[in-house]
């Protein structure tokens, strides 16, 4: 009698598609518990889009009078590049979480239940770009006051969502390798800053590739905020800018992201040694 109660769940965990639903219910648990934090503190989304908006409101202004940028209105392509520097800057800090939970000792509860790692790691990047999400609001406000000239197709909208969350996943899971290596949260913030310019400079976000020197370029294309950049630019605006087309920008991005996850699944235990 006891082999065939423990043969149905046996049976059952064996079968790949209970098993592929049973990993996304447990990492969108994790992702909840993630975003549950923010009823503590929901000003940080507020106060995190203060230096994109002066980027757009100063930055845009002053260089859209200038000529010589390689680009017609300069508002316009500026704007997808600070909505994916508004999301960089959510999702790259975001690894400093697991550092408080190690302190806490909740990292020890999250490696004993019968989550994988893969999960947790997942369930974080997801809750990432979950809150990244208020960005695009804050970003298309900005982006009407200035005048740029965005698309309001429902697709193209569904579109920069799906962009911004995974743009977002991808640097959270990179935040959280960077913190399963370092484990202290003085030098992840001293790496996370240092991290942030260079990505943010070595893409297409504020100029055009065409501009760079060759040098840059290379970086630039192995870069994948600029893939991020490239599917905003297309889809955010009434005239599409894209370079290396949507679907080659999302591939990149999904593909990235999911490299990611396994290696930080993998890493998640060092994080409480």
């Amino acid at each position: 009698m006891r082999s065939h109660v423990n043969a149905a769940p046996r049976a059952a965990w064996d079968n790949p598609a209970w098993a592929l639903v049973n990993f996304i219910r447990k990492s969108l648990v994790i992702t909840e518990f993630e975003i549950r934090k923010l009823r503590h503190d929901p000003t940080e989304l507020v106060f995190r889009a203060v230096q994109p908006a002066l980027w757009l409101l100063v930055f845009g202004q002053v260089f859209s009078r200038l000529r010589g940028t390689g680009v017609a209105n300069y508002r316009d392509f500026l704007a997808a590049g600070i909505l994916a520097q508004s999301v960089l800057f959510i999702a790259i800090f975001s690894g400093i979480s697991v550092i408080w939970e190690r302190d806490l000792g909740i990292v020890h509860k999250f490696l004993v239940s019968p989550t994988s790692r893969v999960a947790l790691v997942l369930g974080k990047a997801t809750a990432a770009g979950v809150r990244a999400l208020s960005q695009v609001v804050i970003i298309y406000l900005l982006c009407l006051l200035i005048g740029v000239h965005l698309n309001w197709h429902p697709l193209a909208l569904l579109g920069v969502l799906v962009t911004v969350l995974l743009g977002a996943a991808f640097f959270a899971t990179f935040s959280l390798v960077i913190a399963f290596l370092v484990k202290t949260r003085e030098r992840f913030m001293g790496i996370g800053q240092v991290m942030t310019m260079p990505l943010f400079f070595a893409s297409n976000a504020i100029y055009p590739i065409a501009l760079m020197p060759a040098w840059l370029r290379v970086i630039a294309r192995g870069n994948p905020l600029t893939y991020e950049v490239d599917a905003l630019r297309d889809l955010m605006l009434a005239h599409g800018m894209s370079v290396y087309g949507v679907g080659m920008d999302l591939a990149v991005l999904f593909c990235a992201t999911a490299v990611l996850v396994m290696i930080g699944g993998r890493l998640y235990a060092r994080v409480a040694t």
